[in-house]
């Protein structure tokens, strides 16, 4: 079986998990929630960063922190994984959608720029699947109109724009390190945010409100969405090895474009001043009729695929009853290939060579 994703486990995890166990601080203090925290910040050169337990609640969070809520719209692409649509709705804010750029798949500038009204509080942008979005015209824009920016970097951790880390551009930005992302703590998030006073927000709210001069005493509606000391513990040996990880699945990125050449598909490909972390290398075929049939036929092979999200407009709790014919058609036409950082040149060959004899029959 050769799967879409396994964690890239082999540096100090178990030697700092164990140090969590031997001190007994497992819970949601610990030497390593403030290590891995500072050191998240500095690789990817934010102001403020802050651990929690998944990267949804850090969506959820880093909305909260920025005072979003009824009354307010925030513009988010269609074609996204839906907690990015979720956690909006939670706010009680109003869910506004974006097309998608055909070559990017990322959210359409232009299409964002007719969607913007008085009560535009937010643009929510997804990098998806490791690809920068388009920074310098989605920066001019929330300028021009005087509304905020949150990235949702949960699938691009590594990914650059200009030189320049995503995550570092919004006004908050949230990471995600379930088991199947580029550095993993089995669950958990971060939350980046560029304002001491957004950072403090999110910090108090992430811990029930805590008072910090009464002890036991809470001043207002909270959330409890810390990460533990042993989950922090593997995210900073996952990070210590953060270079290597992304150098091998670009290498294999790299392998899928030289085996695939001349099939009846496209990769998701990297773009001009981006650098692509391909959390997962994805393709586009030509044919969409063809998807189910080549996903089938490599799962008869062992080999494991994973079609490209539905846009959230089509799902029942959050549909409506509008087109975007871009987003659509590249979610009837994509999937996703194996793309974990120990997959070898051999697999990857096998992988493609079986596309190939799908094309041929």
């Amino acid at each position: 079986m050769i799967p879409v994703y396994q964690p890239f486990l082999g540096g100090r995890e178990k030697e700092y998990v164990n140090q969590c166990l031997d001190s007994t601080w497992i819970s949601s203090r610990g030497e390593f929630i403030p290590r891995f925290e500072n050191e998240f910040a500095r690789y990817i050169g934010a102001a403020h960063a802050t651990t929690v337990s998944n990267g949804t609640v850090a969506l959820h969070l880093a909305m909260a922190a920025l005072g979003l809520g009824p009354g307010d719209e925030v513009i988010v692409p269609t074609l996204t994984y839906v907690a990015s649509v979720n956690t909006i709705m939670q706010t009680g804010a109003k869910v506004v959608y974006a097309e998608s750029h055909a070559d990017t798949w990322n959210i359409s500038v232009e299409d964002v720029r007719r969607r913007i009204t008085p009560h535009t509080k937010a643009i929510m942008i997804v990098h998806l699947y490791g690809l920068a979005c388009d920074m310098d015209g989605l920066v001019a824009l929330c300028r021009a109109h005087n509304v905020l920016l949150i990235e949702d970097c949960a699938e691009a951790f590594g990914s650059l724009y200009k030189g320049r880390h995503i995550g570092t551009f919004g006004d908050v930005a949230t990471f995600s390190f379930f088991g199947n992302k580029t550095i993993t703590t089995g669950e958990g998030g971060m939350v980046v945010c560029k304002s001491r006073f957004v950072h403090e927000r999110a910090c108090h709210l992430k811990s029930q409100g805590v008072s910090k001069t009464r002890e036991y005493w809470h001043d207002e509606l909270a959330f409890n969405y810390r990460m533990t000391n042993i989950c922090a513990a593997i995210g900073l040996a996952q990070l210590e090895r953060a270079d290597e990880i992304l150098a091998l699945k670009r290498q294999i990125a790299g392998w899928y474009h030289q085996t695939l050449e001349g099939l009846p598909l496209r990769m998701h490909a990297e773009q001009p001043g981006t650098r692509h972390s391909y959390w997962m290398c994805s393709v586009l075929l030509d044919d969409p009729s063809r998807r189910q049939a080549l996903r089938d036929q490599l799962k008869s092979q062992g080999i494991e695929t994973r079609p490209l999200f539905a846009p959230a407009h089509t799902m029942p709790h959050c549909k409506t009853n509008e087109d975007f014919p871009i987003a659509q058609d590249l979610s009837a036409r994509g999937m996703n290939l194996p793309s974990y950082p120990t997959l070898s040149r051999e697999q990857v060959v096998h992988v493609a060579d079986a596309i190939r004899r799908f094309f041929a029959d």
